[in-house]
């Protein structure tokens, strides 16, 4: 089978996307707007990628309809900073509460049951109930279309790593102790726990 993008609905597209693009982190974002009010949404169009200067992206996408900006955008345009909490398999389902469209008023650390923690650097809140965080400061924020859901990436640096205790060891992530959870297509999650190990041809372990 071959499908080509001119030929596809944008709706389409994308369920192709996240099914084939797996298992996808997840950005669970923490902003803060105008008026004070938190804000928190997850991402799972997100990852590093540079490792000097530390750069982490995500793209939220526009809504649909109307003004279609989303608030954790809109916060982002205003504030130029955030920060990305991983999501572990404790914190699944109230990561699936936040992701509710409500309005930019009400604050999803509340909706979703988790306390806020002040950043250290920066002024945005954390979950607390987080395992690992980054608080980060926009880079560049860059547009990748202008139709209904188009997505808009947002490129951050890393000002600031945060971990609960015994979680690093020399630098190293104890990933079963994190048990990050994944997307997957449609309404289905994964967890880390079936890992396995490759050796790099010529014995290069890269870290």
């Amino acid at each position: 089978m071959i499908i080509k993008s001119e030929d596809t609905s944008p709706k389409d597209l994308y369920k192709l996307m996240i099914g084939m693009v797996v298992p996808r982190p997840i950005a669970w974002v923490s902003t803060v707007g105008e008026d004070g009010t938190n804000n928190l949404a997850p991402y799972s169009f997100f990852n590093a990628i540079s490792g000097d200067p530390p750069v982490i992206c995500f793209a939220p996408s526009r809504k649909p309809a109307g003004d279609n900006k989303k608030d954790t955008l809109r916060n982002l345009e205003s504030s130029g900073v955030f920060v990305v909490n991983i999501v572990s398999e404790h914190l699944a389902e109230a990561m699936n509460q936040s992701a509710a469209d409500v309005p930019p008023e009400v604050d999803e650390f509340a909706l979703a049951g988790v306390s806020v923690e002040p950043a250290t650097m920066i002024q945005a809140p954390m979950v607390k109930e987080a395992l690992a965080k980054m608080e980060c400061r926009v880079r560049q924020i860059i547009p990748l279309g202008d139709r209904p859901t188009s997505g808009i990436l947002v490129l951050g640096d890393v000002l600031c790593f945060h971990f609960a205790e015994g979680l690093v060891d020399n630098f190293k992530v104890d990933p079963s102790m994190l048990n990050a959870v994944g997307r997957m297509g449609g309404t289905s999650y994964c967890d880390t726990r079936h890992r396995f190990d490759l050796t790099r041809p010529g014995g290069n372990t890269k870290l």
